[in-house]
């Protein structure tokens, strides 16, 4: 029998959480290269779905684990991988997840980066990995690339068991460089069950033309939420994610808010008449003028809104902290301007805005969407051309 869900933890989260995950699978992430992978492939690492526990499940290698699980070393050494990141970027912190690894975990750990070209990368396929350690040739084939050598992002720190309460380590980091590949470290053995990645997408803009119209929200340009009201369901990060959402859990979606009417109205247009609506903000991957707006509520075909606005706004650095500081209180200071009135959305479908209905002719950095009164929405894509700011 399933037990009834927990109340979600008050204690304050790393700031970093916000971010893109630019490691999982969904976005390009993958494994190169693991010195072993006995007991659970080192791909699981990267899996965007919660680990799972299945009580009695074995394989031949021994008890299936959600994760990557190495074998008890009985060698000199210890264990590490080399992953891909799918959106290569800035990391700003990890969250590595022991999830049901309680006398198996790794119990220390460290990560190294660096930054490469794609020709750098000479590594054979991995192909079907459980079972096995990594070959004479791939090990060879990896020490073209001295990772051992690459910068540590992270050194050596202990982790916790996999128990409800402590499975996530998260770890915040300060260089602010731009990463293509990182190294995962075990000391000596042992099983993580997944790796996230937290930071934001950073491409060369200096290839882009003026006249180039650009999702300038997208993760893979440089997009990353700064705040939210809710995100009881799905995290707002998911908007900007790649291709379509694969279902709802791939999306931003609230929680029903309490303060509905007890009878709902609507005017003229289909507008719902009421007080309270859902928050999130993102800062655009480069200043832009904005042109056309795609808001898609695909999967959402019984929570989707009713309606949506768009506001935006340009901010400093230093403005940006503030308003992140004081949790985007609008007695702060209010300089949101209007870029699509309030419109009606309708389920599982998607919505293109064109410049007939975009009200604001300038550059911008920041948006604000706000969903009225509460749901779900699965994609915003903000197409626009990339402009300094004067």
């Amino acid at each position: 029998m399933a037990t009834a869900p927990k109340e979600k933890e008050t204690e304050s989260l790393p700031e970093f959480l916000q971010m893109n995950n630019l490691a999982s699978e969904n976005v390009g992430g993958k494994v190169l290269f693991a010195t072993d992978d006995w007991f659970a492939a080192a791909e699981n690492l990267l899996k965007k779905n919660d680990p799972e526990f299945k009580p009695g499940l074995f394989t031949e290698f021994g008890k299936w684990m959600d994760g990557w699980e190495t074998r008890r070393k009985r060698i000199p050494g210890h264990d590490w991988c080399v992953i891909q990141l799918g959106v290569p970027g800035i990391i700003h912190g990890f969250d590595v997840d022991t999830c049901f690894f309680t006398g198996n975990y790794a119990p220390r750990i460290s990560i190294q980066a660096a930054c490469l070209k794609q020709e750098e990368i000479t590594l054979p396929p991995r192909g079907e990995k459980i079972g096995t350690a990594a070959s004479d040739e791939e090990f060879k084939a990896v020490e073209k690339l001295q990772s051992e050598k690459w910068y540590d992002l992270l050194t050596m720190v202990e982790l916790k068991p996999g128990y409800s309460k402590s499975s996530h380590n998260f770890f915040s980091v300060s260089p602010k460089e731009r990463w293509t590949h990182i190294r995962l470290n075990f000391y000596p053995d042992g099983g993580v069950a997944r790796l996230k990645v937290y930071g934001i997408g950073q491409r060369d803009w200096s290839s882009c033309g003026p006249n180039d119209l650009e999702d300038l929200l997208s993760m893979v340009n440089g997009g990353v939420c700064l705040g939210f009201s809710d995100a009881h369901y799905g995290h707002p990060r998911n908007l900007i994610g790649l291709g379509r959402a694969d279902d709802m859990g791939d999306g931003w979606e609230t929680a029903r808010r309490l303060d509905r009417p007890p009878i709902l109205k609507a005017d003229s247009k289909g507008i719902l008449q009421v007080s309270g609506n859902e928050w999130t903000i993102f800062r655009l991957g480069h200043p832009g003028l904005i042109i056309h707006i795609e808001i898609d509520t695909n999967h959402f075909k019984g929570n989707a809104p009713n309606s949506c606005k768009i506001d935006a706004c340009v901010l400093t650095p230093k403005e940006e902290d503030e308003r992140i500081r004081e949790k985007w209180d609008v007695k702060q200071g209010n300089k949101w301007k209007v870029l699509v009135p309030v419109t009606q959305i309708h389920p599982h479908k998607r919505h293109f805005i064109d410049g007939t209905s975009i009200t604001l002719q300038e550059v911008v950095t920041h948006v604000k969407i706000t969903i009225a009164p509460d749901g779900g929405v699965s994609r915003i894509r903000i197409w626009g051309f990339p402009r300094l700011l004067p």
